[in-house]
């Protein structure tokens, strides 16, 4: 079970994902999933862009969605290829046909 839910704040998913973005280096399936839990979250939550105070006389802040989603499917793409749980798509075997004919 996620420890990311509707009832997390959006200062615990941007601290989740941060903790769990180490998940390849880790060689953690489940820091990945928390990590792809956190981005969706994120895409959910936060606006692409956000104006404080009127256009050119305030703060503007832009979220880079496309870079949350790249993350996400960079993630999504490493768990199919390392879960081998059978909770997700694992199991991929790559083989070598290399020196069949010798």
């Amino acid at each position: 079970m996620s420890t990311l839910s509707s009832a997390s704040t959006l200062a615990q998913v941007q601290a989740a994902y941060d903790d769990n973005a180490s998940y390849a280096e880790d060689a953690s399936v489940s820091k990945c999933k928390t990590f792809i839990t956190a981005c969706r979250l994120l895409l959910r939550r936060m606006p692409a862009r956000s104006v404080h105070g009127g256009r050119g006389s305030g703060e503007e802040v832009e979220t880079t969605v496309g870079l949350i989603q790249t993350e996400m499917r960079e993630a999504q793409s490493w768990l199919a290829g390392n879960d081998t749980t059978g909770t997700g798509a694992g199991g991929v075997r790559h083989y070598d046909f290399s020196g069949y004919r010798d």
